[in-house]
């Protein structure tokens, strides 16, 4: 059932999130640690409904701060402290977990989040298959900015490690005469490659 797997993907997250913060709160100035807070499932046998979900109530002003697909800019989660250990979190489960898992939907009250969403590649990751879109994954990937607190976390960067490939194979052929035409080569690639992207669009 939607709230049997709901209950699930959240205490999966709220792992993750734990061992987040054991490498997180040590560091010198990373300071709170976001925490989702744990979600139970109630059996009621006699109920229509014979399954149900219990959590803390959050009171404050709820804030979404990682949005399902990446795309909408919300600025209080771009700019608050919160906000942004949220997309640090993100990147670190991303890096964890080797690009096949995403905690996405982070949303709650100040550093406390309920109701996250898991986004997993299509085969799922350790025998754990996600409730969002895996395209999550690949929207993460483009739009993510590194923040201070991915730089204390020692995560690398999502957008040089793309480039880097890129320019690995573009440079591969030896017997080239000198920089200059390689220069060339180079800008030429970008943009046959930037002509390639606005062409998609």
């Amino acid at each position: 059932s939607v709230v049997i797997q709901e209950c699930y993907v959240q205490n999966t997250a709220r792992e993750y999130a734990k061992l987040y913060a054991a490498e997180a709160e040590p560091l010198e100035g990373f300071g709170e640690v976001p925490e989702i807070i744990p979600i139970f499932l109630i059996h009621r046998p006699a109920n229509n409904i014979p399954y149900a979900t219990v959590e803390e109530e959050l009171v404050g002003e709820f804030v979404k701060y990682s949005v399902k697909d990446g795309k909408e800019v919300n600025f209080l989660r771009r700019d608050s402290e919160a906000g942004q250990k949220c997309c640090t979190f993100q990147h670190w489960v991303y890096e964890k977990t080797n690009g096949n898992l995403l905690v996405t939907d982070l949303q709650g009250v100040g550093m406390k989040l309920t109701d996250v969403g898991i986004a997993t590649l299509a085969k799922g990751y350790k025998g754990f298959k996600g409730n969002c879109s895996f395209s999550f994954i690949e929207q993460f990937r483009a739009l993510h900015q590194c923040n201070e607190y991915c730089e204390m976390l020692g995560l690398k960067s999502l957008r040089t490690t793309h480039q880097k490939q890129r320019k690995a194979t573009s440079t591969k052929s030896k017997n080239l005469p000198n920089s200059s035409t390689v220069k060339k080569m180079v800008s030429k690639k970008a943009r046959e490659h930037r002509d390639f992207i606005s062409s998609e669009h």
